[in-house]
């Protein structure tokens, strides 16, 4: 036989009881057919305060029924008794000590195997039974009108009950849940983290509230949704688990926004992050690798930035409806890098797009172009050839954006952005953001273009006023290097010139205009034209700088540092005079090499200062090294310490001159350096 309290089932397996009838209270009582009580439960004792000893044998309507009712209460005794029908009621009966408590009765008649008739007496106290039964009401009404969708799940998390809520939340009826995983119901959720979950509440008995989850249920196939669901333990009065019970709210406007948000504070910090990362230099290539580098991935999968030919030679550029458009491809970026080459145009290069392209659109109408989902007749309108078509197809390009890049009422070119590993197709949100990115990138590359032009312009002004001399003049061998400064400072205005004279004689001249720009430039020609013809009149070299000294004076207070330097193969000498200029360097046989002890004098332009010729002497193989100061300052190293490295590299065997200049621009200028560089190198001949 079975335990107390564990009936045996038709599978021989145990069943815990239930704590309702213990909650109710329900009070047992049994009556022969003469009414006198024969068995009297324990809850009887508790219901109306006899104890079995002083009912049993009673007349159960004097010590259970008061006086009023009790009449009535004999005669519904009797009536189930004769025709053994059952009957129900509520009457107030008197307790032991006097007081008086309403009670709900259950009268049925029994019959035993010697056909004796007894009345078995079923008793709770009314105001518990109706207690449970508001509770009950309450709970069925709220649960089935709640919009929280409602569901419980036995230990084995199997459906046992939903709300209609849930049914409408997961578009399955709730017949359909009944008995059934949630896998197997909405399996387009995160089902192994919710059953997890589950069985973590089942274990320790600790709810979980407010977890977040994202999926797509047959209520709504087509659009993704969120919901946020809480769980907690069930148990009966006895402590034992029944399953779990769940609340499901769906927050999916809630997670929409909050999307939304998160998508914005990403896009204010992208266009924070332009602001810094764009424009750091003045390079224009520089400037749209920066453009492309913000792009990517943060916005697109794929990045291009294309400027009009025409822009970049410094003229405005119109497209007529059926003209193709000269595109120069400046930057190209992809989260996939290895596979770029393949679909777009190399940096540097120049294509022509024709009228039909999408990107020709942009830039002729300076309106952006979206295809939000790309299809394949779509490539041939973004890709310049079939071949680049079929790549961005393998590629997998889904979304295409282009923007117009425009700075100062002009199209420069435009930004193309392409998605293949994101997903999410471009949206309007998406476009705004890269039409702010456009803008901002623009000016930048605007400023970075006139530059650009600016500084050619200066260059082409400078090499065009630098000689170009014959590599033996006067019993000198002469080698020379002009090296503009690092692309993010403008020309300066070094200078140097190798001049004939009369009587086999050479001037040699190295000169530094203070400034940059196509001012220093004019200035170092004026002051290259003003050398050249002083010198045809053979002045002494300290005359020579007294005469540009006035010269200089009056262009427009320019500053400007100068050696000059005259030799005379016939007697072996150079005669040197200084204004305010590095001293050069000697290199002698059989001596280490050495900087010249010149009076340094002031620059060219200051006025009133007088300067000094030296002579030094100067046998066939010795050299002289002239340079201006591009070549050896810097900013992290002491002059001295970089005229030593100076003279150390110029240390050691004899070289070809061409060879020493090409070792001292390598080894001594620095990248970053924002100074120009002229470099005269000359050796002294054998005599013939």
């Amino acid at each position: 036989m079975s335990a107390p309290g564990f009936p045996v089932t038709d599978g021989d397996e145990s069943v815990r009881p239930s704590g309702l009838l213990d909650v109710l209270g329900v009070a047992s009582v049994v009556l022969d057919a003469q009414g006198r009580v024969v068995l009297w439960s324990p809850q009887a004792e508790e219901l109306f305060g006899y104890p079995a000893k002083e009912a049993l044998g009673q007349y159960a309507a004097r010590i259970m029924v008061h006086e009023q009712h009790l009449d009535l209460v004999v005669k519904l005794f009797a009536d189930v008794m004769v025709t053994g029908q059952s009957w129900a009621g509520a009457f107030p009966v008197r307790r032991k000590d006097g007081s008086t408590r309403l009670v709900e009765f259950r009268n049925m008649r029994l019959l035993d195997d010697r056909g004796d008739v007894y009345a078995l007496g079923l008793c709770a106290d009314r105001s518990t039974v109706r207690q449970l039964e508001r509770d009950v009401a309450l709970s069925t009404r709220m649960i089935a009108q709640s919009p929280i969708g409602l569901a419980v799940l036995d230990t084995e998390l199997r459906y046992v009950s939903v709300n209609p809520a849930l049914e409408r939340l997961n578009g399955v009826p709730a017949e359909d849940h009944i008995g059934r995983r949630i896998a197997e119901v909405v399996p387009n959720l995160e089902v192994e983290a919710l059953e997890a979950a589950a069985r973590r509440v089942l274990k320790t008995g600790r709810p979980l509230v407010d977890q977040r989850t994202v999926g797509r249920t047959p209520a709504d196939p087509d659009e993704e949704r969120a919901w946020s669901i809480s769980l907690y333990r069930l148990e009966d009065a006895f402590g034992h688990v029944l399953g779990v019970a769940g609340s499901i709210l769906d927050t999916t406007e809630e997670h929409r926004a909050r999307v939304e948000a998160e998508a914005a504070r990403r896009r204010l910090t992208l266009i924070a992050d332009a602001s810094t990362r764009i424009g750091t230099t003045l390079e224009l290539d520089r400037t749209a690798c920066e453009l492309a580098e913000v792009a990517v991935p943060e916005l697109a999968d794929w990045a291009a930035v294309d400027l009009l030919e025409a822009v970049v030679q410094g003229r405005r550029s119109t497209l007529g409806p059926t003209e193709p458009a000269d595109i120069r491809a400046l930057a190209v970026r992809a989260d996939d890098a290895p596979r770029v080459p393949a679909a777009a145009d190399r940096p540097e290069k120049v294509a022509r797009y024709g009228p039909h392209l999408l990107v020709t659109e942009c830039v002729r109408t300076a309106r952006p172009v979206m295809v939000t989902e790309v299809e394949a007749a779509d490539l041939p309108r973004i890709a310049r050839s079939e071949e680049a078509a079929g790549q961005l197809a393998e590629m997998g390009v889904h979304s295409y954006l282009a923007v117009p890049l425009i700075a100062r009422g002009e199209v420069l070119g435009a930004l193309e952005l392409e998605r293949t590993r994101n997903p999410v197709p471009f949206s309007e949100d998406d476009l705004l953001l890269a039409r702010e990115l456009a803008a901002r990138a623009a000016v930048q590359i605007d400023n970075a273009r006139w530059y650009q032009n600016a500084r050619d312009t200066a260059l082409t002004l400078q090499r065009s006023l630098l000689p170009s001399h014959p590599p033996v003049i006067g019993g000198l061998e002469v080698a020379s290097r002009y090296q503009p400064a690092g692309a993010t400072s403008e020309v300066g205005g070094d200078w140097f010139d190798v001049i004939p004279l009369e009587d086999g004689k050479t001037a040699l001249v190295v000169g530094d205009v203070m400034g940059s720009g196509i001012n220093a430039a004019a200035t170092m020609g004026r002051l290259r034209t003003a050398t050249n013809t002083l010198a045809s009149l053979d002045l002494d070299p300290a005359r020579l700088l007294e005469h540009l000294d006035r010269i200089t004076e009056g262009l427009d207070h320019s500053i400007a540092t100068c050696v000059y330097a005259v030799h005379d193969r016939e007697l072996r000498q150079c005669r040197i005079a200084n204004a305010g200029h590095l001293p050069p360097a000697r290199l002698r046989a059989g001596h280490p090499p050495e900087l010249l002890e010149l009076p340094t004098g002031a620059p060219l332009g200051v006025g009133g200062v007088a300067f000094s010729t030296t002579t030094v002497d100067l046998e066939p193989g010795d050299r002289l090294v002239f340079y201006t100061d591009g070549l050896v300052e810097t900013r992290q190293h002491p002059l001295d310490e970089r005229l030593n490295a100076l003279l150390a590299l110029l240390d050691g065997p004899d070289r070809p001159l061409e060879e020493v200049c090409d070792l001292l621009l390598s080894t001594l200028h620095q990248p970053d350096n924002s100074d120009d560089v002229a470099l005269l190198i000359a050796r002294v001949q054998q005599p013939h």
